[in-house]
């Protein structure tokens, strides 16, 4: 398919494109992993480049907690916190048909039980998340990006992350100092591939834990 022509529908809420099934296979912390894909969802003929680097270099959960995918496509990121951890993932899209393939490879993959897939409308507004983590849709545009992440970064329960990649040559260093502005710390965690995975946190949490402050 042509990358153009994906890129066009991936954050439209009902891809014009017509489903076609594929399948895409990557192991991520040590889990081997085969999900559904179709056109008209981000990245549905491989492992995005960026996802697999975020997924390599940022540590993954192992016990309990709440976690978020934010801009879930059809799932590498939300089927691989659910199953290397014992928490519950819910992933976030506009998308319905990567919604609906994130709750077929959630259950293909027996965490389906522990991965709720909806609409950003349908998260329930006063929830948190110990950690959030996102290959941010950057083809929306930058105002639209700032307003996602102002949405979604302040759900981040005290003392937690989120983790962020980003490719260099797309704004990563400048949004990390964007987000400085607005209340969070972001740090560069690691680079590979050019790309930067950012950890995100909330200034104030930095701010309580110091005694000088």
């Amino acid at each position: 398919m042509n990358p153009v022509t994906e890129s066009e529908h991936y954050f439209s809420a009902r891809p014009s494109s017509a489903a076609t099934d594929r399948v895409v296979e990557f192991t991520a912390g040590g889990v081997d992993l085969r999900l559904d894909a179709s056109a008209g969802v981000f990245s549905s003929s491989r492992l995005d480049p960026g996802t697999a680097v975020l997924l390599r270099k940022a540590p993954l959960p192992s016990g309990d907690g709440e976690y978020l995918d934010l801009g879930c496509g059809y799932g590498p990121i939300t089927v691989t916190l659910a199953r290397v951890s014992t928490g519950r993932v819910t992933a976030v899209d506009v998308n319905d048909r990567a919604l609906e393939l994130v709750r077929r490879n959630a259950d293909s993959n027996d965490v389906g039980d522990r991965v709720t897939a909806v609409l950003p409308d349908e998260a329930p507004k006063d929830r948190v998340y110990d950690e959030i983590w996102s290959n941010p849709p950057i083809r929306i545009g930058k105002d639209a990006l700032h307003v996602l992440l102002l949405e979604w970064l302040p759900r981040l329960a005290h003392g937690g992350v989120a983790w962020l990649v980003v490719a260099r040559h797309k704004g990563a260093d400048s949004l990390a100092s964007w987000l400085g502005t607005h209340g969070f710390t972001a740090v560069k965690h690691a680079s590979q591939k050019g790309y930067r995975v950012l950890r995100v946190t909330r200034a104030a949490d930095r701010a309580s834990e110091d005694p000088h402050s």
